[in-house]
């Protein structure tokens, strides 16, 4: 599903050329659930990044199934983060100005890829059927993770990204945040990679991996 090989990145500062993600090589079968470990600064948000094709890699290569995101235009990649991949963010990132119903249908309908009948077990997978009509401000942190959940998964992905998806939770939040995520990635059966410096989220995944220093340890 995702191929990443001989990956590397730096950034150009006053100071000189900055080396964030140095030859890094991983490969994620579909189906297969895997949390990217690593302390502040390893670089693990970096090469979320660049899976995500949100910035460009300086040498190696990143493959989802038979395309090769290192060499799309950014208008093909743009489209293949509409319909092939699902990102979840540390900040929920949700539209304030729509109502939670909308939300959770925004990337699956602007990718056409809506399904009512998911869309509405994802809303009663997740908890959200008193919500619907509110607003993004009128929900709690640990709701508003799950319409960010529900959103990144309502066009069945191919991908699922996560870059701390549970980092503004309490810990039993995050613990039912993560379990409905996995189990809902496990019914789409798309793969799933994990930014997180916990060990024990990590232990919901199949496997785990770690960034020391741009290099995986």
């Amino acid at each position: 599903m995702l191929k990443i090989q001989n990956v590397s990145k730096s950034y150009q500062t006053p100071q000189g050329s900055i080396p964030v993600i140095n030859d890094v090589s991983l490969t994620l079968r579909p189906g297969e659930t895997m949390a990217l470990m690593g302390e502040s600064g390893s670089g693990k948000s970096t090469l979320l990044h660049l899976i995500a094709g949100l910035d460009a890699v300086d040498t190696g290569s990143i493959h989802l199934k038979n395309s090769e995101i290192t060499t799309l235009p950014d208008t093909k990649r743009a489209e293949m983060r509409r319909t092939q991949i699902g990102i979840i963010f540390q900040q929920f990132n949700l539209i304030p100005s729509l109502k939670i119903r909308d939300n959770l249908a925004f990337q699956a309908r602007i990718a056409d890829r809506f399904d009512p009948t998911w869309q509405s077990e994802l809303i009663e997978r997740l908890g959200l059927e008193n919500l619907l009509d509110r607003y993004p401000e009128q929900l709690s942190g640990g709701q508003q993770q799950r319409v960010a959940i529900g959103r990144a998964l309502a066009g069945k992905p191919e991908l699922l990204l996560a870059d701390e998806p549970t980092g503004n939770l309490d810990e039993s939040t995050a613990n039912e945040a993560l379990g409905l995520a996995v189990d809902l990635v496990d019914r789409t059966g798309c793969s799933f990679l994990m930014v997180t410096h916990s060990a024990h989220l990590a232990s919901f995944l199949h496997t785990k991996t770690t960034l020391r220093a741009g290099q995986l340890a």
